[in-house]
């Protein structure tokens, strides 16, 4: 396929819920640190936006190592969501990041529903530099009720309420390490989710031939890479399907721009570009400009209308 002349370039900007994105490719959180760390590999405001690792309201370790592992097309980690929390990152992270010109998307956690209100809160102070919040659900609950926060519906719902303090369109990160995914996205959308991310990471294991044991630290992880690619579609075409009218942004396995059409055409308004990045830290530019090409190759005139429409 030959260069697309300036002239039949797409229309790449997108919406998701009330916010406006200059193109579709966004980073994914915990694949491009808290800050400006991928500047030196491109220019961060040419995408869509920067979504920053996961913060508490307050400084986290994260898991003993080793904490990642390669696997075929893919890897697993337990990094544990080390973080020097909300506040810190504040005043040491984002100015750096928002000097770049970047549009600045916040991910959040918590082990505590109380915990997420706080990050919100410590958000919800920054201004304008912050555009969006995404309330990452992925994590364990420990306020007396075992399992995960994003394979409970109520829960969810729950922490999405608690979020509303921060004063910004807010996103929910969903795991698909359930089969109640349109459930919980109906339901964090009800108490006030703009949109939502799908899919975060699929509970996994590598044993280490050598030890015997588990070669993360943690024992067991999470799986990303281009081996989940066709579950995240999946998952956002069940979604969609199930939920029209609620944006998605796709994340899962991307890296080309063919990746990130297929999201695309199976329902999401966006796309994150995550595990990639780690092989080859430009990746997030490679799929922006692949997917353009690829566009203006087969007629497209805005990415819009690639939205929820394969079949």
């Amino acid at each position: 396929m030959s260069a697309a002349t300036p002239a039949s370039q797409p229309d790449m900007s997108v919406m998701v819920g009330s916010l406006a994105f200059a193109n579709p490719i966004m980073t994914a959180s915990g694949t491009s640190g808290h800050g400006s760390e991928l500047a030196p590999y491109g220019d961060l405001a040419r995408l869509g936006a920067v979504v920053v690792k996961s913060l508490a309201p307050y400084e986290w370790a994260g898991n003993p190592a080793p904490r990642v592992h390669p696997t075929p097309q893919g890897m697993i980690n337990a990094v544990g969501l080390q973080g020097a929390g909300v506040q810190r990152w504040i005043h040491e992270e984002l100015p750096a990041l928002a000097a770049t010109g970047a549009r600045v998307v916040l991910s959040i956690w918590g082990r505590s529903v109380a915990d997420y209100a706080a990050a919100a809160e410590q958000v919800a102070a920054i201004g304008s530099a912050v555009a969006a919040v995404e309330v990452n659900l992925s994590c364990p609950n420990l306020e007396g009720r075992r399992g995960i926060f994003a394979h409970d519906p109520a829960l969810s719902a729950e922490v999405m309420a608690a979020t509303a303090v921060c004063g910004r369109p807010r996103w929910g990160k969903l795991s698909p390490n359930t089969d109640r995914l349109v459930e919980v996205a109906a339901a964090v959308h009800e108490a006030g989710a703009e949109a939502v991310t799908l899919i975060n990471t699929l509970l996994g294991m590598v044993i280490d031939p050598v030890t015997r044991r588990p070669a993360l630290g943690n024992g067991g992880g999470g799986l990303s890479g281009r081996a989940i690619h066709p579950i995240a579609v999946r998952a956002v075409y069940d979604v969609h399907a199930a939920l029209p009218t609620l944006p998605i942004i796709g994340v899962g396995g991307v890296a080309s721009g063919w990746d990130a059409a297929e999201l695309m055409l199976a329902g999401a308004s966006a796309v994150q570009v995550g595990t990639a990045t780690f092989a080859d830290p430009r990746a997030p530019w490679n799929v922006l400009e692949q997917l353009q090409l690829w566009a203006a190759g087969e007629g497209i005139t805005t990415l819009r209308q690639l939205t929820g429409a394969t079949g």
